[in-house]
């Protein structure tokens, strides 16, 4: 199937002018994830990169207090939407949160955080939301890291997570920062020859720092915070680091970004990284962005 048209949708965001049915897609995951158990879960991490996750779920953590305006002791409902690896899920099992995962497959969590096994419940993401919505049980913090880029109807899941979060809750959402500033110029100056990002079916839906803003206010939310993160972006910008043209440089790029958020969380208070990549965002830097919210009320 090839989609090489992008649209811009009213709420601001980029969309697949001609994206797939719903059928396609389904078809299209079940070939990439279910039949191949392991689906992208493959290969094996590195210390660094383990240590890594953790730093990065804990910098998220306190900026989701903070957005909160709760204690560091604080515990609730927790629901990881699209829980992958269970990596998440992990984490806040282990600060007391009563945890709940979402997932197409078990394949990750299986491979990686077993110990979550216990509190995931496969099957259609949205289906499974819908169920959540019945059976009345309110979360604290919903987390969907990597998933609204995926989905047919961005629009439908945010107000479908608006129904599903408590009144003084949460939801933290990450996304890739696609068409940001950075990449644009890159581009128009030609560092890179083509959106390198744009890659359908995987992702239909494509969100920047102003974007992602846009459709939070405009589904009931109010924006609490949002973050950026390593500026890996910048690495296109120097023919020797640049990945996009030459591929082979790719996995050293991600391994020294790695490296240098492991020594930031060595060397500074977990606040002022978090003030780093809030600058960041604002800029229009970091491959990824992270955006707290609540109820708007």
């Amino acid at each position: 199937m090839k989609y090489p048209k992008i649209k811009k949708n009213p709420l601001g965001f980029y969309e697949i002018a001609k994206k797939p049915t719903t059928v396609e897609l389904e078809e299209y995951y079940a070939k990439k994830y279910y039949q191949n158990a392991l689906g992208s879960y493959e290969h094996a991490y590195s210390d660094d990169e383990y240590r890594y996750f953790e730093n990065k779920l804990k910098q998220h953590h306190i900026a989701a207090l903070n957005a909160l305006d709760v204690g560091v002791d604080f515990s609730g409902n927790f629901l990881d939407v699209g829980c992958g690896e269970g990596f998440s899920l992990n984490y806040f099992k282990r600060h007391g949160f009563k945890t709940k995962g979402l997932d197409f497959s078990s394949a990750g969590v299986e491979k990686e955080n077993p110990g979550c096994l216990d509190c995931l419940t496969t099957g259609d993401l949205f289906e499974l939301l819908e169920q959540e919505v019945k059976s009345n049980i309110r979360y604290d913090i919903i987390w969907v890291q990597n998933v609204l880029e995926h989905v047919l109807d961005p629009v439908g899941l945010m107000k479908t997570l608006h129904r599903l979060v408590s009144k003084k809750g949460i939801a933290v959402i990450t996304v890739p920062n696609d068409f940001s500033i950075v990449q644009n110029e890159a581009l128009d100056i030609g560092h890179i020859k083509t959106q390198f990002w744009v890659s359908p079916p995987d992702h239909l839906t494509y969100f920047n720092y102003n974007s992602l803003k846009n459709i939070a206010k405009n589904t009931g939310w109010k924006v609490c915070d949002l973050l950026g993160d390593f500026p890996v972006d910048w690495y296109l910008y120097h023919p020797d680091s640049n990945y996009v043209d030459n591929p082979s440089v790719g996995k050293k790029a991600h391994l020294a970004r790695v490296q240098l958020e492991n020594l930031f969380s060595r060397s500074t208070p977990t606040l002022e990284i978090i003030e780093l990549w809030r600058a960041m965002a604002k800029v229009g830097s970091g491959r990824d962005l992270t955006i707290f919210i609540s109820p708007d009320e």
